[in-house]
């Protein structure tokens, strides 16, 4: 009984690890090809906007640079296209790897960690 206790204990962790690394491969797939370099501009930690943007969506900033408030519009120029949502994360230089095309990110750091996202955008 005690060495089916400890193998369990070491099987239950590495199929942990393996299902995030595919979750991480798999993520990285979906991300568009690398083109340009990002430099951040309505970069912000908003607080209270529920998530309803996704990949291909324009918004604009409403706010500041330091206290984003982003809208969705219609694609055109002087919009912000959305390339990339981040889920779960408030780290704004993942738009970096997943997103290296992306120009700016917007960063949405809610209480709830599980709630943060980052959207990885580029001008249009």
């Amino acid at each position: 009984m005690i060495i089916g206790l400890v193998v369990l204990l070491l099987v239950c962790p590495c199929l942990g690890l393996a299902g995030w690394t595919a979750w991480q491969v798999s993520a990285q797939e979906d991300g568009p090809s690398p083109l340009a370099s990002a430099t951040p501009s309505p970069s912000s930690a908003g607080q209270g906007q529920e998530h309803d943007f996704a990949r291909g969506d324009c918004v604009v900033n409403d706010g500041t640079d330091d206290n984003a408030e982003l809208r969705k519009v219609p694609c055109g120029p002087n919009t912000w296209e959305v390339l990339r949502l981040i889920p779960a994360t408030a780290d704004g230089d993942q738009c970096e790897i997943l997103a290296p095309q992306a120009t700016a990110n917007y960063v949405h750091d809610n209480p709830v960690d599980r709630l943060d996202y980052v959207l990885c955008l580029q001008e249009r």
